[in-house]
């Protein structure tokens, strides 16, 4: 993996280099951008903000609770047992089995999203610098195509390449 990237001690470099990025024609999809801390006042903080994880985790929870309603009530309804006249369907112990996969199809529906949507596991090496986690913010591009562009954009922050 080849990339260039620049270490900013200010957000308000950093939104300049992301600037200059796509005023050198680089789209979002190609800069990454890393820090330690949310920046939501700055434009570069709202490039990834919207996801389907709410949504998905939802329909997830609706058929876990789907799935629960019909297995408990088939299960009931296929070995009737005596119950003195009461109503074979029995909800209120059934609430337990149908809460509890609910949560489950929430669950395994959230951590799929999540999965899915930061692709892991990947089999590409993450641009990342350890000085970031001191307060720095990195902006870089990996597999640039023209380097010394990508350099010009970056100026104002401390340059590297891999």
């Amino acid at each position: 993996m080849s990339a260039v990237y620049a270490l900013y001690s200010t957000p308000d470099a950093a939104q300049r280099a992301v600037d200059n990025l796509h005023a050198a024609g680089l789209g979002d999809d190609r800069i990454t951008i890393v820090s330690g801390e949310p920046y939501e006042e700055y434009a570069f903080a709202h490039r990834d903000k919207a996801t389907w994880m709410w949504p998905i985790a939802a329909v997830g929870g609706f058929a876990g609770l789907a799935l629960a309603t019909w297995l408990t009530r088939m299960t009931e309804l296929a070995w009737p047992l005596p119950t003195g006249s009461m109503p074979i369907v029995s909800w209120w112990p059934n609430l337990i089995v149908m809460f509890e996969l609910t949560m489950l199809g929430g669950i395994l529906a959230a951590v799929m999203t999540l999965l899915v949507t930061a692709r892991l596991p990947s089999r590409r090496t993450a641009l990342y610098d350890p000085e970031v986690m001191d307060g720095k913010i990195l902006i870089g591009v990996q597999d640039p195509g023209e380097p010394m562009v990508v350099e010009r954009a970056l100026a104002g922050g401390e340059v590297r390449r891999l």
